[in-house]
C-alpha cells in the first residue's frame, strides 16, 4: 500500500499504511499501530505474518477535532470537571461522545480512508460479498508509556464490512476518546485531554474459526520474571481471552530454552 500524501491544507499525512510507520511513530499513530508497523517492518521477514492494514494519524484526530468545530464545546465539558464526581463524569463523557458521533468526518479523510480500505481490499483478492471483512481498532498517543498504560480504554471493532460501517465505526473509535474510564485515567494521571490524540488502525481481519488466538506477555506477569514468556490461547477470536469470557489454555516458556 502506498504512503499517502498529505495536502495543501493539511500537510501532514491523514492516513499511513501500517508498514510506512515503526516505533518512533508513536506520536502519529499511536503505541498500538507503531508497534504494529515495527512488527511488519521487521518480523514479516522472518515469517512472522501481522495482518497489513492502514491507520489514521493524530493530524487526522485534530483535523476531525478542528473541521468541527468541536474544541471549545469540549473545553467546556472538561476544563473544569471533577474527576470523582462519577455522576458529573458520567454526564460528560456522554456529552463529549455524542458530540464526536454526531459529527461529520472531513470529506478529504473520508476519501483516505475510504481510498486505503479499498487498496486493502484489492491487495489481499477478492473479499467475501465484495466487501473486505476488517478490525477498526484504537490507538491512542499516550499508549503505553514508561509511567502510564493507556491500553483498553478506547474501542475497538470486529468484523467490519462495507465503507459505510467503516466510517461509523472510525466515528466512534474517535468518540471512545472520551470514554468515561479513559477521562478517569487522564485525570488521575495528569494528562491533558487536549494533548493525547487518536489514531485509528484498520487491519484486516483473519479467520480466528480456523485458529487459535490469545495474548502473549514478554514476562511473567505474576512474578515479573524476565525469563518466561506466558501465552494465553483458545479457539476464536482474540477478544475473548482479553474480555475473560473464556478460560484459555495457558503456557510458560522459559526463554533461554528457545535458544
Amino acid at each position: 500500500m502506498p504512503f499517502t500524501p498529505g495536502t495543501a491544507a493539511n500537510p501532514e499525512p491523514l492516513v499511513l499504511p501500517l508498514s510506512a510507520v515503526g516505533i518512533d511513530a508513536v506520536d502519529r499513530v499511536g503505541g498500538k499501530n507503531a508497534s504494529l508497523g515495527e512488527m511488519i517492518r521487521e518480523l514479516g521477514s522472518q515469517g512472522v505474518r501481522v495482518p497489513d492494514g492502514f491507520a489514521t494519524t493524530a493530524a487526522a484526530y485534530r483535523h476531525f477535532i478542528a473541521s468541527s468545530a468541536l474544541g471549545e464545546r469540549l473545553h467546556g465539558l472538561l476544563d473544569d470537571l471533577d474527576g470523582n464526581d462519577i455522576a458529573a463524569l458520567q454526564a460528560a463523557g456522554a456529552a463529549a461522545r455524542s458530540l464526536l458521533l454526531s459529527a461529520q468526518l472531513p470529506q478529504d479523510l473520508q476519501s483516505q480512508i475510504l481510498g486505503a480500505y479499498r487498496q486493502l481490499a484489492g491487495s489481499n483478492g477478492p473479499a467475501q460479498g465484495g466487501e473486505l471483512s476488517v478490525a477498526v481498532r484504537s490507538s491512542a498517543t499516550a499508549e503505553d508509556l514508561p509511567d502510564a498504560s493507556f491500553a483498553g480504554q478506547q474501542e475497538t471493532f470486529l468484523n467490519v464490512r462495507g465503507e459505510a460501517a467503516l466510517l461509523a465505526a472510525c466515528r466512534r473509535c474517535f468518540a471512545s476518546l472520551f470514554t468515561d474510564r479513559a477521562i478517569s485515567y487522564r485525570q488521575l494521571n495528569g494528562f491533558d485531554h487536549f494533548e493525547v490524540a487518536l489514531s485509528i488502525g484498520v487491519q484486516r481481519m483473519v479467520r480466528a474459526d480456523l485458529a487459535a488466538s490469545g495474548v502473549m506477555f514478554s514476562i511473567d506477569t505474576e512474578t515479573g520474571f524476565r525469563d518466561a514468556v506466558l501465552l494465553t490461547a483458545a479457539w476464536g477470536l482474540g477478544e475473548n481471552v482479553v474480555q475473560g469470557a473464556v478460560n484459555p489454555d495457558e503456557y510458560l516458556i522459559f526463554k533461554p530454552t528457545l535458544e
